[in-house]
């Protein structure tokens, strides 16, 4: 009897201090972890809302950009971090689809992390070298076809969503391009503008800018409907293939573990970053917007990541591509 009171004080203990301590959270900087290099489309994000999260954590939050192997080297990392509310991990759909591209991924996208909440949803630009030949995209289209492996597509890495988006347009053009894997977008866009590269499909957080600037030549968006921030841009319906929409959601993790009022404090601090001005007309410069407050919650995420692995399974599994 004795042994065992000794053990249900102990363990009262122990959860009275972890209590505490997340009340007291937090109480020195969080590191936001980015799988992908720094200057990409989720490195973007992840600065915007970073910086006003900060502020209503009353702590910084210092943006960590931890690229390579499709993302999964910085999300490994956040999944064997310590889970106290210190490292989190802002990762897009390649969370999702991760589970099935590596077959031995050294852990799971779901049991291993606590969901945080939703951030946005990114459309997509099929974008090009600004001296390609075709003028709108049936001539891309038909250009392609005849130049075949003659062309070359440039995407961030396998299972990034360059990649993802790469692969849904070869197969519905049913034309295989010459792919060229680089370590992150940024690289990739950087030889897209100097002419190495002749496509991409990269997110509007990183190709808004140089469309608008003529440093790039856009033909369609992958979103349901026309983006506000490129107006004159056809969705891939209008300009000819029917079905083809890859929206490039972000959202926000913590190690599995994490207590849930350090949990709860990040989401609050989400949320309200999600409805801060200048957060929401830069999306808005960047062609998307914040999702909805509702979306914006651990439930929410949870429920996304769990659908978005069942429906990017088959697809990679028919395409035979995989990272490992």
């Amino acid at each position: 009897m004795r042994t065992t009171l000794s053990l249900l004080a102990g363990a009262a203990l122990i959860l009275t201090g972890a209590s505490a301590q997340a009340q007291g959270y937090p109480d020195k900087p969080v590191t936001m972890v980015v799988p992908f290099s720094a200057g990409g489309p989720t490195d973007t994000v992840a600065r915007l809302i970073g910086q006003s999260m900060g502020t209503t954590l009353k702590q910084q939050v210092i943006v960590e950009n931890v690229g390579g192997a499709g993302g999964t080297l910085g999300a490994g990392r956040v999944a064997r971090s310590a889970p106290d509310g210190y490292t989190i991990l802002l990762h897009h759909i390649g969370q999702a689809t991760s589970a099935t591209l590596y077959r031995k991924l050294p852990y799971d996208a779901i049991k291993d992390f606590e969901p945080i909440g939703l951030v946005t949803d990114v459309p997509m630009t099929i974008v090009a070298r600004k001296d390609l030949p075709p003028k709108d995209f049936k001539e891309l289209v038909t250009y392609v076809q005849q130049q075949k492996d003659k062309v070359s597509y440039g995407n961030a890495g396998i299972g990034a969503a360059s990649h993802l988006c790469g692969l849904m347009f070869m197969s519905a053009i049913k034309t295989q391009m010459t792919t060229v894997a680089y370590k992150g977008t940024g690289p990739a866009m950087n030889d897209l503008l100097g002419g190495q590269i002749d496509l991409m499909c990269d997110q509007t957080t990183n190709t808004t800018g140089q469309i608008k600037g003529g440093k790039i030549k856009a033909y369609a968006v992958t979103s349901k409907t026309r983006v506000p921030s490129l107006p004159d841009l056809p969705t891939m319906d209008e300009a000819g293939i029917k079905g083809f929409e890859v929206a490039i959601w972000h959202g926000l993790y913590a190690p599995k573990g994490t207590p849930k009022a350090a949990i709860d404090k990040l989401s609050s601090a989400l949320q309200v970053a999600l409805k801060d001005k200048n957060v929401v007309q830069r999306f808005a410069e960047l062609g998307t917007e914040p999702v909805a407050q509702n979306r914006a919650t651990p439930a929410a995420l949870g429920a996304h990541l769990k659908a978005e692995i069942a429906k990017w399974a088959p697809v990679i599994k028919a395409a035979g591509e995989y990272a490992d």
